[in-house]
């Protein structure tokens, strides 16, 4: 681990009570980073839309040049998006009015001479942005990190330094912590994790994955993993997810606190955060989630390893955590709703279309986004219960945002502002759908 700013190592976590932050549901109006406060994909407010279509419920539909699967960022009325024109020799961020969707500002941050090959699923354009008062963060992995004035779209600095072979693009969205902003950099030649002054961009410190895989064939050393902020014992750690391993550090330093072993690689659901233990996809070819209990010091593998789950497991997909389940849907539209105890799954079922999408929970529902543009909505609960489906032309990648009483979707063409339709709510004859589609548990 290299410290580059000379900060003084952190404490042991010393002897107490174990503690983990309860994340409380995001403000409607403050989606400002991806799947929302700390990642975790959840929101208390119930006046969002449950029902939509091309020709229902759109506030507005603009078109989005270029091609970019990161999620909308959204507050103050202001709503902020990346996209990748030009075949991605012209990396750009936007600013929209939220209420009406009218562009703001339309900025190119980064013009590359030999973008990297991005897979055919993805986008050079596929970090979500990140925002607070007066500066939006855009990050285009080994193309560059950026500051802008999020008034202005004014480039307020530009680091470069973070270059790595992604093999298949970026994906892993930046988070902030204090005055941080960290990233994962997990590529074919180079895994580390770094953290960037907000106000600079100069690194402050970064720290090269501890478990090496320079054995490993090329492909299989990559990950795209978001990482997730926790506290324990009344100390932060940042989790982060990487070929074979999942670590734990000291978001101020940098350095390691614990860490997981396991074998698989491509890595991308984002740690899930529930009170002592993080819930975490360990592989893309064969995924599985396994539990982990946030304790202990260094190679925690053998003792703090809770339960496995290792079939029907999204490998693209963020789950969510609803009322004490967890919900998870496979990259083939397999949902399963999981004991969060046991790792068991209470059912499973097939809701057709593939995923990458993040799974949502949002005021009393779940929202499922296929690829296909059908967004899926049930109600969480012991049993399948479907409240209503929804389809939107074009494909869909990005996990929606939130905006006070709307929904920000972005398909392959545009961003749409979906609102509740007065006095529309679900039929009783939509609820408590259980069809041929569902599965045996395992």
């Amino acid at each position: 681990m290299v410290n580059l700013r000379r900060i003084a190592s952190a404490a042991g976590l010393g002897i107490g009570v174990l503690c983990i932050l309860t994340f409380p549901p995001a403000k409607a109006e403050d989606w400002t980073r991806f799947r929302g406060p700390n990642g975790q994909g959840r929101c208390a407010s119930t006046d969002l839309p449950v029902t939509w279509s091309e020709h229902e419920g759109i506030v507005w539909k603009k078109p989005i040049p270029g091609r970019g699967w990161s999620s909308p960022v959204t507050r103050d009325n202001s709503v902020w998006l990346t996209t990748a024109a030009e075949n991605g020799h012209s990396l750009r961020a936007l600013c929209l009015a939220a209420d009406t969707g009218k562009v703001r500002w339309d900025v190119e941050v980064f013009r590359p001479e030999n973008p990297q090959h991005v897979n055919a699923k993805n986008t050079h354009a596929s970090p979500s942005p990140i925002v607070e008062p007066g500066r939006l963060y855009v990050h285009f992995g080994a193309m560059g990190t950026a500051c802008l004035d999020s008034l202005t779209g004014k480039v307020l600095w530009k680091n470069q330094d973070l270059i790595i072979d992604h093999g298949e693009g970026p994906g892993s969205s930046p988070i902030l912590f204090e005055d941080l902003l960290i990233v994962n950099c997990d590529g074919t030649d180079r895994q580390f994790v770094v953290a960037l002054a907000k106000q600079t961009g100069e690194a402050v410190w970064k720290t090269k994955r501890s478990i090496s895989v320079d054995e490993k064939r090329f492909d299989m050393r990559k990950a795209f993993s978001t990482p997730a902020i926790i506290e324990v014992a009344g100390r932060p750690q940042v989790v982060s997810t990487g070929a074979d391993q999942v670590e734990a550090y000291d978001p101020k330093t940098g350095k390691e606190l614990w860490r997981v072993r396991y074998s698989g690689f491509s890595n991308v659901p984002i740690p899930i955060v529930d009170r002592d233990r993080v819930y975490v996809v360990t592989d893309f070819s064969r995924p599985a989630l396994w539990a982990v209990r946030t304790d202990g010091q260094g190679d925690v593998t053998d003792s703090n390893v809770l339960w496995k789950m290792t079939r029907q497991i999204g490998a693209s997909s963020s789950p969510v955590l609803a009322e004490e389940r967890l919900y998870d849907v496979t990259d083939q539209g397999v949902l399963s709703c999981i004991s969060p105890e046991t790792g068991k799954p209470a059912w499973q079922h097939r809701v057709g279309g593939t995923f990458s999408a993040s799974v949502l929970y949002l005021g009393q529902y779940v929202y499922l986004i296929s690829e296909q543009g059908k967004t899926t909505v049930i109600r969480p609960g012991a049993k399948y219960e479907e409240v209503a489906t929804n389809v939107l032309d074009g494909r869909t990648l990005a996990t929606p945002a939130v905006c006070r009483r709307a929904l920000l979707m972005r398909t392959d063409g545009y961003l749409y502002r979906i609102e509740a339709t007065a006095g529309k709510t679900p039929t009783t004859a939509s609820r408590g759908t259980e069809s041929k589609n569902s599965l045996g548990t395992n």
